[in-house]
């Protein structure tokens, strides 16, 4: 049964948690106005293509950013390849063409499905051996600001993606690891045509002619971008890729490019501390699922040091309880309308509402009481119990609360200061539906756009320290996401299963990129396919809306003034900005026969594809 996947988590005696609710009561956050402004996507938009429409296959399926990597997980599928193969072959591919966004320098989550119980694999970067939670203060204690802690290695965590792929692998591959790796060689050894997208975020980084490497790569020799369609080739990253091919992960981890990989994090001019024993030490963790049920469904993520699929289902149950209090804040009703926007389709006033409404309360749980789980103790079962989310549900009204205060929930073991320090997260998501029925969301990351700007023989080092909090400390307490030697910092990456309920059948892979915006453009597809019954790639195509407990976010030149000014009648303050998601879903569909087949989904904002048989 689904449910037996469940982690089991420890329970405080009431005596406990009693005395930790008072404790919490006496340190409560500082008033809201404390609070940054939220970060900017971390990925420019490069237009929306309003065309798009869900693909179908009968036997399998796989969804990527780009075409060129949705081909090779295609191909591994065709040659009787399992979904991870397919996550494989086209995390390889991503490498090269989108560098910006995720690599084998970076990290990843993978969410796994073999036919019997959902597996998840955690291949997040760590903090050096040598990292301090002082490591983005300055000399007079106060934060750095962010491009100088990004830009260098400083910034650089160990990385954690290929090292889960191959754990992943050796318990659910069936084809030979070499093998997935071939389309990505061919590619880097002949060329591919640079896309409008990656041509925009070259031409819009100003910090990327200050790596020499980079520049040499994507830059004519007057320091113009190289031009839409120029052919590039990058035979560096070849030869990695075959030596990784040939010898496994350990070709990154130790040798000659773990030494050129140290080097260039210790010889920058912004120094990290990135070691080869940290390199050699790194290792994925298969962690238990966090699964939760929403109403008939079942969804199945990442557990900490992930805060998506907590958050997720935060938001879920808290719309669920809302229903049950009131059957007026049904969701199902609230369908989306016909718009004369490019995305054709407009959320009502009222689901944008109490969407937002439900968000706000658990991004104030996230910072307040999400980061690594090994370093410290996440009340997971507190934060997603449906007693305590149908208490936070009664903080829902008819206007917006503006900001949200965490919750206490039940199982807290130790007072934090909140987190203030938003993620800017550049990354990726790929899905796939073997012929077996296998199934895996993989999102994957090397953090801002070019994380570090740090390259290595042809790919990108992350940037991933960042996403710890750069304020260790506030009032005396300590903040749960601080830097700590081996720590893996906090995420907002949501890659997500579904399954019904009734008979344990996997519904839906799901997942996006996106910064610490991911949740919101989980939440809204998975509500889109569940509680809208909306076919994949119109689900994903919806105007990207919420918030992260501030204004109320709504995609720029998607809503309606009517919409706009419905919100704002209901005490929202309204923010229209770039919501650059990057989703990509695979749907199992029923005839009325009873016949099975796939259906996909890739987002209109990026240049990915749904390519199935």
């Amino acid at each position: 049964m689904l449910t037996d996947l469940k982690p089991n988590l420890h329970r405080l005696s009431a005596a406990s948690l009693l005395a930790v609710a008072l404790t919490l009561i006496a340190c409560k956050a500082p008033p809201s106005s404390s609070t940054p402004a939220l970060p900017t996507a971390p990925e420019i938009t490069s237009g929306y293509r309003a065309d798009l429409q869900s693909r179908h296959a009968d036997k399998h399926m796989a969804a990527a950013a780009n075409p060129l990597a949705a081909q090779a997980g295609r191909e591994m599928l065709r040659r009787g390849g399992s979904a991870i193969d397919a996550a494989i072959a086209m995390q390889a591919v991503l490498t090269l063409v989108e560098p910006q966004s995720s690599g084998i320098g970076g990290g990843a989550f993978i969410v796994l499905w073999d036919g019997k119980a959902v597996r998840t694999y955690d291949g997040r970067e760590t903090a050096p051996a040598g990292a301090t939670e002082r490591l983005f203060l300055q000399a007079d204690g106060k934060p750095m600001p962010f491009t100088a802690a990004q830009i260098g290695g400083r910034s650089v965590g160990t990385p954690g993606v290929l090292r889960a792929l191959e754990l992943a692998h050796q318990k659910h591959g069936r084809l030979k690891w070499a093998t997935l790796f071939e389309p990505a060689i061919k590619l880097a050894e002949q060329g591919f045509p640079i896309s409008p997208r990656l041509h925009s975020i070259i031409a819009s980084d100003p910090s990327l002619p200050g790596s020499p490497d980079m520049a040499a790569y994507f830059l004519n020799s007057d320091g113009s971008p190289k031009a839409v369609g120029t052919l590039l080739k990058n035979p560096a990253l070849a030869g990695v890729l075959k030596r990784i091919a040939n010898e496994g992960p350990d070709a990154l981890y130790e040798g000659p490019v773990a030494r050129e990989i140290v080097a260039k994090v210790q010889g920058h001019a912004n120094p990290g501390s990135l070691s080869l024993n940290d390199l050699k030490g790194y290792a994925a963790r298969e962690r238990a699922p966090l699964c939760t049920d929403y109403k008939r469904w079942q969804l199945c993520g990442m557990a900490p040091p992930s805060s998506g699929t907590i958050a997720v289902a935060q938001i879920l149950g808290t719309l669920q309880a809302l229903e049950q209090r009131d059957s007026h804040s049904a969701l199902a009703p609230l369908k989306p309308i016909k718009s004369d926007k490019p995305a054709g389709l407009e959320p009502a006033p009222e689901a944008v509402h109490l969407i937002a409404e439900a968000e706000r309360l658990a991004y104030a749980d996230r910072a307040q009481y999400v980061a690594d789980s090994d370093f410290v103790p996440v009340p997971i079962q507190g934060l997603v119990d449906p007693g305590y989310l149908a208490s936070r549900a009664n903080l829902i009204g008819p206007r917006s609360m503006g900001t949200a205060k965490p919750g206490t929930p039940p199982g807290i073991q130790v007072a934090y200061a909140p987190d203030r320090s938003p993620l800017r997260i550049s990354t990726s998501q790929v899905v796939a539906v073997d012929d077996e029925g296998g199934a895996v969301s993989m999102t994957t990351t090397v953090e801002s756009a070019f994380g570090s700007h740090v390259m290595v023989q042809g790919f990108m080092l992350n940037n991933q320290m960042t996403d710890f909090s750069f304020i260790p400390e506030e009032n005396g307490q300590k903040v749960a996401n601080r830097v700590e030697p081996g720590k893996r910092p906090r995420s907002s990456m949501a890659p997500t299963l579904i399954f019904d309920r009734q008979n344990g059948e996997l519904l839906a892979a799901v997942g996006s990129p996106g910064g610490s915006q991911i949740i919101e453009y989980v939440a809204k597809s998975v509500i889109g396919l569940l509680d809208w019954n909306l076919d994949p790639q119109t689900a994903i195509n919806l105007p990207n809306f919420g918030s992260r407990n501030g204004p109320t976010e709504l995609e720029q030149g998607q809503f309606s003034p009517a919409l706009i000014q419905a919100l704002k009648d209901k005490g929202h303050t309204v923010s229209e900005i770039d919501m650059t998601s990057g989703t990509q879903a695979i749907v199992r569909v029923r005839d009325a026969q009873g016949k099975t087949s796939l259906a996909g989904g890739a987002d209109p904002r990026r240049e990915g594809e749904a390519l199935g048989d």
